[in-house]
């Protein structure tokens, strides 16, 4: 479920108060000016602030909505968007920046579809933004979206960069799910020493969400060859959370 709902906001005139230090600079982007003032003047009315609330909520607070339906928001999207062509990777990274200093959650929801249908214009190079995305006001519904349709694609077009999934693996929560996560759409292309040895990794990480990601990549992967996840499971059963035994077997 992607909820929706809060305030309408105004653009922030220079650097948010509330910018992470050390994030990556915002390069100039005539394309991201354009993106961000139509972003701004579209979403803003169609703000709903009682179904704001009601999303804040669902979301645990992580940050203030301006409640709008998943359904309208990508459609006000697409009205964003009509005319404004391919975007390169500098472009991508302001947007995605841009998008990430405003304080709605819809906007961010809007920065995560944007990557996802132009992560191909995107080398190794934007690692570092994407890193500053899913460390910054971080949640499942932002990480789960990055993993599989960002990290996942920029691994699968410079396979050096599973090198710093191996890193990440061993980061903080959302980082290390990232690594979990972002082979989800692999199927026989899946590094299953990899997705394997990730999961006894952080086996014994007690966060529900780390318990919950090794499931649901193993679940992921019995869809190609349950036999190995079934294998799999039954030899590391003593180690892993019920919780990740059971999403892992839940369709076998």
């Amino acid at each position: 479920m992607d909820p929706a709902a809060a305030s309408a906001p105004a653009e922030p005139d220079g650097p948010p108060p509330d910018a992470v230090p050390g994030a990556p600079a915002v390069p100039d982007s005539p394309l991201a000016d354009t993106v961000l003032a139509r972003l701004t003047e579209v979403y803003a009315p169609a703000a709903d602030p009682e179904r704001a609330e009601g999303a804040a909520a669902y979301m645990k607070h992580i940050a203030p909505f301006l409640g709008i339906p998943t359904p309208e928001r990508r459609a006000l999207a697409r009205t964003v968007l009509a005319g404004t062509g391919r975007p390169d990777e500098r472009d991508c990274t302001a947007i995605a920046l841009r998008c990430w200093q405003l304080p709605e959650r819809e906007y961010h929801y809007f920065a995560v579809d944007y990557l996802r249908r132009y992560v191909s214009s995107c080398s190794s190079g934007f690692l570092p933004v994407l890193r500053h995305l899913v460390t910054t006001v971080p949640w499942w519904d932002t990480i789960d979206a990055l993993a599989a349709h960002v990290a996942g694609p920029l691994v699968t077009a410079d396979p050096a960069l599973a090198r710093a999934m191996d890193r990440w693996i061993d980061d903080d929560l959302w980082v290390a799910r990232t690594a979990l996560l972002h082979q989800l759409r692999y199927k026989e292309a899946t590094d299953t020493d990899r997705l394997f040895g990730y999961c006894l990794r952080r086996v014994d990480h007690p966060d529900f969400f780390i318990r919950k990601a090794i499931g649901w990549a193993l679940r992921e992967y019995a869809k190609t060859d349950p036999a190995a996840v079934r294998d799999f499971v039954e030899g590391a059963r003593a180690r892993l959370s019920p919780l990740s035994v059971r999403e892992a077997l839940k369709n076998l």
